[in-house]
């Protein structure tokens, strides 16, 4: 073997966690996408609080059980991490998901995932001021286009005038942002799994106070439909455990800012949803959807990747 064969297949092996990183992040996306439909299911039985709590009580024991089976509970870790996984949990877990339930309850799933799609955005700003950089060109302009694309995507199922539930979903929308961040500047040597479980951990105790507060969780449980609880353990286990661990893993290996512009999917996989629960996709969604991924490509180095 030569040696310039020698180097690609090095550099080759080097880009393979990247790689994998970046599928991962796109399905984590594909995973939240899916939630604003189930989101809809849920809300039709169970109010906002319960709605959040049960999905995220139910996910924080697998994710934990997952931990548990996987790496083992180390102490050391949330010792070494707690402030940070607790101030992660209110704003990424609970903040997000409150803002986006109870935002639910006036916003139809692709409005509010249009408004999530300005979270990449966002995050690459919060990124850049923090590190004080400059976003390069390409990372703008293929922001600029998927944000266009997402746009399109939804613009014949929207349609509806921002209320107070989608302002909710846009706060809900800068929490993530800062989650996104936060988890790559405030965790020290945590795993992407412990660093998933424990924010979800400390997410899901606050938002089970919080329904305990505002609404009688047990009740309303004991009168949830099957579909109820059908929606809430997809979202519990795919929308939540898995996409989680699999957002972190893109955070850790492609950084905050790279990762966050997968975000754009989001609404993608809330249109292809809504089409499997049939609502047939209009030409505009559909060069929508290409416009997005274009621009998620495009920002993410992924059309013209770097050569050695």
């Amino acid at each position: 073997m030569s040696t310039s064969d020698f180097s690609e297949t090095t550099l080759s092996a080097s880009r393979r966690p990247e790689r994998l990183a970046f599928a991962a992040s796109a399905l984590a996306a594909m995973f939240w996408g899916s939630n604003f439909e189930a989101t809809r299911i849920v809300l039709e039985s169970l109010p906002s609080w319960t709605a959040a709590a049960s999905r995220f009580a139910i996910a924080a024991i697998a994710i934990l059980l997952w931990l548990h089976l996987a790496e083992g509970v180390k102490l050391e870790v949330l010792r070494r991490n707690g402030p940070a996984f607790v101030a992660l949990g209110l704003i990424g877990v609970a903040g997000f998901n409150a803002a986006l339930f109870l935002g639910m309850r006036s916003s139809s799933p692709v409005t509010a995932a249009l408004i999530m799609a300005t979270s990449p955005l966002t995050t690459n700003l919060i990124d850049a001021a923090i590190s004080r950089r400059r976003p390069t060109a390409l990372s703008l302009i293929g922001m600029a286009i998927s944000l266009c694309g997402v746009a399109l995507t939804v613009g014949a199922f929207s349609g509806a005038h921002f209320g107070p539930g989608d302002i909710l979903i846009f706060a809900g929308s800068l929490a993530w942002a800062l989650y996104t961040v936060g988890c790559r500047r405030w965790v020290r040597e945590a795993s992407p799994l412990e660093t998933s479980a424990w924010t979800m951990v400390f997410g899901a105790i606050t938002l089970g106070i919080s329904a305990f507060l505002f609404e009688t969780p047990v009740a309303h449980l004991a009168q949830a439909t099957p579909a109820a609880w059908g929606a809430t353990l997809w979202m519990a286990l795919a929308g939540s455990a898995l996409a989680f661990v699999f957002w972190q893993i893109g955070i850790k290996h492609r950084g905050p800012a790279a990762t966050s512009i997968l975000f754009n999917l989001v609404p993608v996989a809330a249109l292809l949803i809504a089409t499997a629960f049939g609502r047939s996709p209009h030409l505009s969604q559909i060069l929508g959807v290409v416009l997005a991924i274009f621009g998620v490509l495009l920002a993410s180095g992924r059309l013209f990747p770097k050569r050695a």
